[in-house]
C-alpha cells in the first residue's frame, strides 16, 4: 500500500498545479513535488485523470483480508480520497455538477435540504427572545453591537482563549512535544479564520479582521483553528501516522476531499467537547468578557441568543445551494443569508465570496459537525472522558464520512 500511497501524493500535488487552492498543506519530500512545466505533460489534466483511474483500480483490487483495523481504515481513506480527486479533475476539465452532486463526489456526503418555512419557525423563537420590534435580523444586529471585541483588545482576548483551549485539550490529549502556532491578523479574505499547517507540528493561524469580531468568536476560532481543532488534528496525524508509521499520504492535505469533512467536523464539534455550554459561559463571563471590556453580567443573555442563532446554521447551505445551482442570483443569496441566517449585509457579501471560491465546501462545517457529534454520542455515551477518547480516535486515525454513519 505504501507505493500506492506515494502515487496518491504525486496525484494530489499534480492537481495542485491546476488548482492553487487544492493543496492545503504539504510537508513531504521535495522530490515528489512536480514542476510547473509538468502541467502540460505528465501532470496534464488528461494524464492525471488516467492516473486517478489506474490508482483507483489498484486500490479496489487490494485485498483487505488479513490486515489490521487501522490498515483497513487506511485503505478506505485512500479509496475515498482518490475518488474525490477524480471528481475534482472532472470539474477542472469543465464538468458542471449540482451542489448536491458536487458535495457527494468531493466530500462523500449530502447535506439535508430545508425550506424557508423551517427557518421561519426558528426565527419565531428568536423573535420572542430579542428585545424591540422590527425585522429579527436588524434587532439581532443591534443586540450584538454590545458584544464586539474592540480591535485593541482582540489579541489579548484571543490569546486568553487559546491558553484555556490548550489547557483543557492537554488534560485529555497528549500533544506532540514542541507543537506551536503563530497567530496573524489579516484582511480581505473570504473566510473568518484559517489554519495553514506547515509540518513539524507547527501552524500559522490567520484571523480576518475585515468585519467586527463578536465575543463568541474568540473561543470558536481558538478551538476550531487551534486546540483541539485543525492544529491538533494535523499535528497528531503527523506524529502518529507519518512519523511513526511512515504513511506518506498524510503529508499532503487535499482541501476538496472527504478529509475536509472530518477536519471541519471535528474542529467545530471540538468546541462543544472542550467547552460544554455551562462551562463556556462561566469562563467567558469570568475571563473573556472582562478582557474584552464587555459587561460580564450579560454573558448568559448573550449565549441564550447565540444558542438560538446556532440553530440557523443550515440556512447558509440553502443560500449556497440556490446560488451555485443557478436558482438564486448573488443578491438573492445574500438577501437569504440576511433574512434566514441573520447575517449583516457585509457578512453576507463576504459569505457569497466564500461560496464562489469554495463552493459546496460549506457543508463540511455544519453537516460535518453533526455527523461527528452523532458518532461520538453513539460510541462514547455521556461521560466527558468517553467523549474525549472517541474524539481523539477520530483525529488520530484515517476516517471517512461514510465511516461516521456506522
Amino acid at each position: 500500500m505504501n507505493a500506492l500511497a506515494e502515487r496518491y501524493v504525486r496525484l494530489i500535488l499534480g492537481i495542485g498545479l491546476h488548482d492553487p487552492d487544492y493543496v492545503d498543506a504539504y510537508y513531504g519530500p521535495e522530490s515528489l513535488k512536480p514542476v510547473l512545466s509538468d502541467r502540460d505533460g505528465a501532470c496534464s489534466l488528461g494524464a492525471l485523470c488516467c492516473e486517478a483511474d489506474t490508482l483507483s483500480d489498484a486500490l479496489a483490487r487490494l485485498d483487505a483480508a488479513g490486515i489490521d483495523d487501522l490498515e483497513q481504515l487506511r485503505l478506505q481513506y485512500l479509496r475515498k480520497q482518490v475518488s474525490a480527486a477524480r471528481a475534482r479533475l472532472e470539474m477542472l476539465s469543465g464538468r458542471r455538477l449540482s451542489f448536491d452532486e458536487e458535495s457527494s463526489a468531493l466530500y462523500d456526503a449530502v447535506a439535508p435540504s430545508f425550506s424557508s418555512d423551517h427557518f421561519e419557525r426558528l426565527l419565531a423563537d428568536l423573535d420572542e427572545r430579542l428585545p424591540g420590534s422590527g425585522p429579527v435580523s436588524d434587532r439581532l444586529d443591534m443586540f450584538r453591537q454590545a458584544f464586539i471585541i474592540p480591535k485593541p483588545r482582540l489579541d489579548d482576548v484571543f490569546q486568553a482563549a487559546v491558553r484555556e483551549c490548550r489547557r483543557r485539550t492537554q488534560e485529555h490529549v497528549q500533544l506532540p512535544k514542541g507543537e506551536d502556532f503563530k497567530v496573524e491578523y489579516v484582511n480581505d479574505k473570504p473566510w473568518s479564520g484559517y489554519n495553514w499547517y506547515k509540518g513539524g507540528f507547527y501552524s500559522l493561524i490567520q484571523v480576518n479582521t475585515d468585519l467586527p469580531i463578536f465575543i463568541d468568536r474568540a473561543i470558536d476560532l481558538a478551538c476550531h483553528e487551534g486546540y483541539p481543532g485543525h492544529h491538533v488534528y494535523n499535528a497528531l496525524l503527523e506524529a502518529g501516522l507519518v512519523r511513526q508509521r511512515g504513511w506518506i499520504e498524510f503529508t499532503v492535505y487535499a482541501l476538496f476531499s472527504p478529509q475536509s469533512l472530518i477536519a471541519e467536523g471535528t474542529a467545530n464539534h471540538g468546541i462543544e467537547v472542550t467547552f460544554p455550554t455551562d462551562s463556556r459561559v462561566g469562563f467567558e463571563r469570568d475571563v473573556l468578557f472582562p478582557a474584552a471590556g464587555l459587561d460580564p453580567r450579560r454573558a448568559e443573555e448573550y449565549y441564550a441568543v447565540h444558542t438560538l442563532t446556532g440553530r440557523l446554521a443550515y440556512a447558509g447551505n440553502e443560500a449556497a445551494r440556490g446560488y451555485l445551482d443557478g436558482r438564486m442570483t448573488g443578491k438573492e443569496a445574500a438577501d437569504w443569508l440576511v433574512r434566514y441566517a441573520l447575517f449583516s449585509p457585509e457578512r453576507a457579501a463576504q459569505r457569497i465570496r466564500f461560496f464562489e471560491k469554495y463552493r459546496s465546501y460549506v457543508i463540511n462545517y455544519n453537516l460535518g459537525q453533526d455527523l461527528i457529534k452523532s458518532y461520538i454520542e453513539r460510541h462514547a455515551g455521556a461521560s466527558t472522558k468517553g467523549r474525549w477518547e472517541v474524539f481523539t480516535q477520530l483525529i488520530t486515525t484515517p476516517r471517512t464520512p461514510a465511516g461516521l454513519r456506522s
